[in-house]
């Protein structure tokens, strides 16, 4: 029987927010053992370096308002892949399950028939907030912390629809939203309009756990002031009581 007559196996790999040495030594496993590698647009030149010279690159990289490769065909590629009878990585950065739209690949694999593995990564919220010295959740100050996409999710209803902003102006929370800086200024004014105080600490933490990482960290009204244009580089905006506990921030 030939080799390429049993299925291969994918595995959803977590890479972290970008740092190599964050990787779990499973994710470094299954790195090392892949024979393709189906690979994100941000991950980090030190982790594909760790990527054996053997394996089939291919870049499914996706930026705002311009993908590369829809997701329908990624599944495509994914099953394809495995039916070759590889082993395949989907390496994605964070966790897969996190804005990774890993369930959704799961899912098209589960029902392909394909073995499919799912490999946890630490996801930008923890891993950038805790590089940038930011506790998401600290006693006294934030009992609760929520994980929200700063980009469109329903392109068919307005992004000031699409979040319980109430709910999300009430103090004591850490909220923090992906690719949240093109939209930081509707954010800031859903927040301020809904009862959450200007002089909330807030802050951009751009490159997380990168050697390039900056941090800005500062009142919200501020940070209104003082946020970088959108750009290229990878950025995560947290807002929130524990963000004043960073090294990085600007009470002035």
């Amino acid at each position: 029987m030939s080799g390429t007559s049993k299925p291969g196996r994918v595995s959803l790999v977590g890479a972290g927010p970008g740092a190599a040495d964050l990787l779990s030594l499973r994710a470094l496993r299954r790195i090392e053992a892949a024979e393709v590698v189906v690979h994100d647009r941000l991950i980090s030149p030190e982790i594909m370096e760790l990527l054996p010279a053997r394996a089939e690159r291919i870049n499914v990289g996706k930026a705002a308002g311009a993908h590369m490769v829809g997701q329908a065909q990624i599944h495509a590629i994914l099953i394809e892949q495995a039916r070759a009878g590889r082993e395949v990585v989907r390496l994605k950065g964070g966790d897969p399950f996190v804005f990774g739209r890993g369930g959704e690949e799961m899912l098209a694999l589960r029902e392909a028939g394909i073995d499919c593995e799912v490999v946890p990564g630490i996801t930008a919220a923890s891993g950038c907030a805790a590089a940038a010295g930011i506790p998401l959740t600290q006693r006294g100050m934030a009992r609760a912390c929520v994980f929200l996409a700063g980009q469109l999710a329903d392109e068919g209803t307005p992004f000031d629809e699409q979040l319980d902003w109430p709910a999300l102006a009430r103090p004591g929370q850490t909220r923090v939203f992906y690719m949240g800086i093109a939209r930081l200024p509707r954010i800031a004014g859903q927040l301020m309009a809904h009862g959450l105080s200007p002089d909330t600490p807030a802050a951009i933490v751009q490159d997380g756990t990168r050697p390039g990482q900056r941090v800005l960290a500062c009142r919200l009204s501020r940070l209104l002031e003082r946020a970088p244009a959108y750009g290229p580089r990878p950025g995560l905006l947290i807002i929130g009581e524990a963000v004043a506990l960073s090294p990085d921030y600007q009470a002035d």
